[in-house]
């Protein structure tokens, strides 16, 4: 079977970014034959709709599919892309990601020469729409989106995985595993996550190999509003709430398992925190441990 690339977006309410996103996707070197374009809206107030179908209208020879999934959230949404794909290749992208040229076309050739891989993280890198904070680390940047694994193909390092901004699978692996958990993720506004986490561990379970390639590529747009102290806490707060809905869901071993590694996790920010501090970088390590502290905040918190 020749591959072939879906690439699937769901978005809500983004009517700043949505187009941008769908720009990028319609000068791709590629064949049109050997992508489409799915757009699943979630549920937008904003023009969302209207932008997605003036960009079908003047795109016609781009394979655009749209639809609209009712029930609110991202995983539902992703979810309902899944089901709605035609390709075996199946990339997710972010409504805020522009992807390089040449994204489409280099999926396609990883999976050509890689017939064992099951999954694949492109590379990620960060659009900022003003400058970089001065608290920000490497080690905080995956918040935003943000992998760079080198220039180089490589399986995933086993504590790692890829990120929702850009990430691809076999569409075989839904033919094994459920896909992406509904009680995990975003819904409107609240900052829940855990979603990619549970899926890319139950793929590790079936021992189904994870590769990173840095050639299909995207930009992703940091807006200044996720750079402020009060949004890096409730994303902080909403990463260990959903660590702990997604253990539960698992186990009381999977729980205390998860509570064993934010200790160790505290330990390595407090190495981080003193050298930070001896070099003079005082606000990168302030913000490592404030992160640390919501985080695990969020994971004994009752609700969020």
């Amino acid at each position: 079977m020749d591959n072939k690339i879906s690439i699937i977006i769901c978005t809500y309410n983004r009517e700043d970014i949505i187009g941008k996103c769908l720009d990028a996707l319609s000068i791709q070197s590629c064949s049109e034959n050997n992508y489409e374009i799915v757009l699943v809206n979630n549920n937008s107030s904003d023009s969302t709709e209207q932008i997605c179908l003036n960009f079908k209208n003047d795109n016609k020879d781009i394979d655009f599919n749209y639809f609209v999934e009712t029930k609110q959230g991202l995983s539902a949404a992703r979810n309902r892309g899944i089901k709605e794909a035609k390709y075996n290749l199946l990339a997710f992208i972010d409504d805020d990601a522009m992807a390089c040229e040449g994204y489409a076309q280099e999926v396609i050739r990883f999976f050509n020469r890689n017939g064992t891989a099951v999954a694949l993280g492109g590379k990620i890198l960060p659009m900022y729409e003003t400058v970089r904070p001065k608290w920000m680390s490497k080690y905080l940047e995956p918040l935003m989106s943000v992998i760079d694994l080198g220039d180089k193909d490589r399986e995933f390092p086993k504590n790692k995985f890829p990120i929702g901004a850009n990430m691809v699978f076999r569409k075989s692996v839904f033919n094994e595993i459920d896909g992406f958990n509904e009680n995990l993720g975003r819904t409107g506004k609240n900052m829940l996550g855990g979603e990619e986490k549970d899926l890319f561990n139950r793929i590790k379970q079936r021992n189904g190999l994870i590769w990173y390639s840095p050639k299909p590529w995207v930009y992703h747009h940091v807006p200044d509003k996720r750079l402020t102290v009060e949004f890096v806490k409730k994303q902080a707060l909403g990463i260990g709430f959903s660590e702990k809905i997604r253990t539960l869901n698992i186990g009381k071993a999977e729980l205390f398992k998860s509570i064993f590694k934010e200790i160790l996790k505290w330990g390595a920010s407090i190495v981080l925190f003193l050298f930070y501090s001896l070099t003079f970088q005082f606000s990168k390590a302030g913000m490592i441990v404030r992160f640390r502290y919501w985080v695990s905040k969020g994971f004994f918190k009752k609700g969020i």
